[in-house]
């Protein structure tokens, strides 16, 4: 899932070991990619993968059906309801 971009004008330095520098040019080698290419598809990936987990949540049907009960049984609260049904000073 890379993002393209027109303009790369930010850097990025990372210190690694001689071994983690050689791993990567050997993944970058076989992906047919420069290092730098590399690592930022792959940096890339991982970054929507770990945001889209933070948006996004699985549940089991017993988790789902606790979740759904626990919305249901809403206690009142309202000083929260004044607050959803007031209009905003901006309106």
């Amino acid at each position: 899932m890379p993002i393209a971009t027109k303009r790369r004008d930010d850097r990025l330095e990372v210190r690694l070991s001689p071994k983690a520098k050689a791993m990567l040019k050997r993944a970058a080698t076989v992906e047919r990619k420069t290092v730098s290419a590399f690592i930022l598809d792959k940096g890339l990936e991982a970054a929507a993968e770990t945001l889209a987990s933070r948006s996004e949540f699985r549940l089991t049907s017993a988790q789902y059906d606790a979740f759904a009960a626990a919305l249901d049984s809403r206690k009142s609260r309202p000083r929260l309801e004044q607050l959803l049904t007031t209009p905003s000073v901006l309106e």
